[in-house]
């Protein structure tokens, strides 16, 4: 067996029966094996019998670099940033095959200088680090905590907060009700791929996000990639949009709206109404909340008897029906009606969204609907499940709305409805 003399972090190259390949040696317990990262970013294991000769291209070496020093340039606009994991805020780290986090902005610096040559950063903060499948209600309020200072800043133009894609659309839900009388930028961006791969769509995002965030909206947006190119972002309402690839750097889309703007890294065109920025306008933090809710996909041949499992410990939920918002209301023995009924009246909210993702409830169509409005279900219009599951959270989190929950969950607190969108 041939002797290697590599150690994890060397960019090796391996002579094979049939080839050569390249790529990054992983950290990896068992010795029989060398585990190699490829440029394509999989790792592959190797038995090392199979290994026929070796040689490194390029021996890995700790970075010796200290944190660059963040000065502050005068002309430029600042804006804050509020850090809080996902691809956006992490490195390869070459030993271990995978990430570690960004939390130095003087590392940020190092890896995204075109924001730094656009804005001052003059405020940073970093609540936590977490994947956003990780984050709770908990994890939203931090985030909200983090940017009501920024809000009071007058030197502050906007803030950017930067977050894992997978459930980015709940966060930025919450920050939509959580945010009340908006007077600046509030725009979350991310990336689906890191900043080490040529294919990354962190810088692009990263710099439109702060051209967003010296916009005139004062909105709670999303910006990201609008198509496959890397040639404009999207800035999208925080209320009305929603993750629709797993991997495709355009995965998030607006729903049953319009984009709010499209953005360059010099411009911004605006595409439909948005907020207008008011710097004398006194931003609220208002994040009463509660997670005793819950977000239910009706499928064929489910029971009722799920209500009677959720109404023993939680205030209400969300439950995704089928067409304009049917269930089954009249087959014997799989009727939902009594057990709708008989929960709603002691108290329990039950709330309809489209399973469809797009197009608007309409309950009055067929009697299966208005069978449901009468034993007391919210149709929620075109409210994305996502969004209506957090806003539900917030209005039963306030006890003083306990009398008016329906008026509050179909009161358009943050754009979360349209208005305009035709029925059928």
């Amino acid at each position: 067996m041939v002797e290697l003399n590599f150690q994890a972090g060397d960019y090796v190259k391996l002579r094979l029966a049939l080839e050569e390949i390249e790529g990054t040696i992983v950290d990896n317990p068992d010795s029989s094996i060398v585990l190699l990262k490829l440029d394509s970013g999989y790792n592959i294991g190797i038995p090392k019998e199979n290994i026929l000769a070796g040689r490194a291209l390029k021996k890995f070496k700790e970075s010796e670099r200290k944190p660059e020093e963040i000065v502050k340039k005068e002309g430029l606009p600042s804006i804050g940033l509020v850090v809080t994991g996902g691809t956006i805020a992490a490195k390869l780290n070459p030993k271990k095959g995978g990430v570690s986090w960004l939390t130095d902005l003087g590392e940020f610096k190092r890896f995204y200088p075109e924001l730094f040559e656009k804005v001052n950063v003059k405020k940073v903060e970093v609540p936590f680090m977490t994947s956003s499948e990780a984050m709770t209600s908990e994890h939203w309020i931090k985030i909200a905590e983090a940017i009501k200072p920024m809000l009071e800043d007058n030197e502050i133009k906007g803030v950017i907060v930067t977050h894992g894609t997978d459930f980015l659309h709940y966060t930025s839900a919450a920050l939509s009700f959580f945010l009340k009388n908006l007077n600046k930028p509030v725009v979350l961006t991310y990336s689906q791929r890191s900043i080490d791969r040529a294919s990354s769509d962190a810088n692009l995002n990263l710099q439109c996000a702060a051209e967003m965030a010296l916009s005139d909206a004062a909105e709670v947006m999303l910006v990201g990639h609008a198509d496959l190119n890397d040639d404009y972002c999207y800035a999208l309402r925080g209320s009305k949009v929603r993750k629709l690839h797993s991997s495709r750097r355009d995965a998030f889309k607006p729903v049953n709206t319009e984009p709010i703007a499209k953005v360059w890294p010099d411009r911004v065109e605006f595409l439909s109404s948005y907020r207008k920025r008011d710097d004398k306008r006194k931003s609220e933090l208002d994040i009463s909340f509660t997670d005793k809710i819950a977000l239910i996909k009706f499928y064929p041949g489910q029971t009722s008897d799920i209500l009677d499992f959720y109404a023993l410990k939680y205030k209400g939920v969300v439950i995704e029906m089928g067409g304009l918002g049917h269930l089954p209301v009249s087959e014997a023995g799989h009727t939902w009606i009594p057990a709708l009924k008989k929960h709603i009246k002691n108290g329990f909210v039950v709330c309809a969204a489209a399973q469809t993702i797009y197009g608007r409830l309409d309950p009055l169509v067929y009697s299966n609907g208005r069978e449901l409005i009468d034993a007391g279900v919210i149709f929620l219009e075109d409210m994305l499940a996502e969004c209506a599951l957090v806003k539900l959270g917030y209005v039963l989190g306030h006890y003083g709305w306990k009398k008016e929950v329906k008026e509050k969950m179909l009161e358009n607190m943050a754009g979360e409805l349209n208005e305009k969108l035709t029925r059928r």
